[in-house]
């Protein structure tokens, strides 16, 4: 199927504008009229990768409409006529599109939460749920608000791990890069030279020089080999199985780091749908989507059905043995208090903080070591030339 971007009119004169998926034009067509919709236009985008940027536009700017309707709801201002606002000042066409598709939705006499539940692809279904529960509970703009601080804290968190590896992954592909042209293109330059001195080489010449003939004669082949095993092990990882060793390995190697991360993750969910009226069970399965590691989600399915008995989630937490114990305390004291959401946000919060020193100290040991790994390949190959142009001298006249 293709996605066609249209145009169309309603029969009260309300033009709109969005994306359709269909086999064809003609298809397109026809589903827009059963939609009870009048097609102005109907066309193929000239590049699907230009919808798709579009698309992913939207998503990064899913928190900033969250935080501009939030304030419009607070002002006073009703539903339809903020979304309205909304789509005027959008920037992106993606954003002033999907603001178009919820007001139309809405103006269909759908609520809100059932016209975000039509665009999986941009709203998740926690966002989903915990506007479903400010609906029942007649604060949407306060739940909006609590939306809008969960999205940051997460972009935060987010960013702040990926800026922390940026620096180690520069460093590894310009190492990478480097060693591969001196072995393709440097040392070839001397092979013509020493390949007269036959075994007066030092055995470390000899191996460079070897290991730099193979790279030159199947150095395509080497690079094939690297990219199938680079798409077999994606599509392991993609399986069930694959990714479940994959985060039992990763689990094993950064351990502290991954604990950490979940932890924080579940927890800021957790609260922050709890605090925004979502029943517990509800919440429970909301949160443990966010869970990333399916080794840590799996431990914690338990929960659910502690919770379903009457358990709580403290003791069913307990029972799984991934959360720190001090977690675990203080979502023990949360629960004895009556202030589960809250003390889940302060653990949020802890191990949040906990995470970047953590990150920091990693990064720390990272840096270093892999600056160190390429020393010693470089210096390795350096050596062993000197050592050849050192052998040369040394070969009687």
């Amino acid at each position: 199927m293709s996605v066609y971007t249209y145009r169309s009119t309603t029969m009260d004169g309300t033009v709109t504008e969005g994306f359709i998926e269909a086999d064809d034009e003609k298809t397109a067509i026809e589903s827009l009229k059963n939609r009870g919709m009048i097609p102005l236009e109907v066309k193929a985008p000239s590049h699907n990768l230009i919808t798709s940027f579009r698309l992913r536009t939207t998503k990064e700017d899913l928190t900033a409409f969250t935080a501009e309707l939030s304030t419009l709801l607070a002002a006073g201002l009703p539903l339809d006529r903020s979304l309205n606002i909304l789509a005027e000042i959008a920037e992106h066409r993606g954003m002033r599109v999907m603001v178009q598709e919820l007001l139309k939705a809405i103006r269909e006499g759908n609520s809100f939460s059932a016209a975000l539940q039509k665009q999986p692809e941009i709203f998740p279904r926690i966002y989903v749920n915990m506007v479903r529960a400010g609906e029942a509970g007649g604060v949407l703009d306060a739940v909006l608000d609590k939306l809008n601080e969960f999205l940051e804290t997460a972009r935060e968190l987010k960013d702040q791990v990926f800026s922390a590896m940026i620096y180690p992954i520069i460093l590894a592909v310009t190492g990478g890069i480097s060693i591969f042209v001196l072995l393709t293109f440097v040392l070839p330059r001397f092979a013509a030279i020493f390949s007269e001195l036959g075994s007066s080489l030092p055995l470390s010449t000899k191996i460079l020089l070897a290991l730099s003939e193979a790279t030159q004669s199947y150095g395509w082949l080497i690079i094939a080999l690297f990219v199938a095993a680079v798409f077999l092990g994606r599509s392991y990882i993609a399986s069930e199985s694959g990714r479940l060793g994959w985060d039992a390995l990763k689990l094993t190697l950064i351990k502290d780091l991954i604990i950490k991360l979940e932890t924080a993750r579940f927890c800021r969910t957790l609260g922050t749908l709890l605090a925004s009226g979502v029943p517990l069970l509800q919440a429970l399965n909301n949160a443990g989507e966010v869970i990333g590691n399916r080794v840590v989600a799996s431990s914690i399915e338990a929960v659910t059905k502690g919770a379903k008995e009457g358990k709580g989630i403290s003791a069913p937490l307990s029972q799984a043995g991934v959360f720190p114990p001090l977690a675990l305390s203080m979502i023990k004291v949360g629960e004895e208090t009556g202030q589960l959401d809250q003390m889940l946000i302060r653990i949020a919060v802890t191990y949040e903080k906990s995470l970047k020193q953590a990150v920091k100290r990693f990064m720390a040991i990272l840096e270093p070591a892999l600056i160190m790994l390429m020393g010693l390949i470089i210096g390795f190959i350096v050596i062993s030339m000197l050592l050849a142009v050192f052998s040369i001298a040394d070969l009687p006249l």
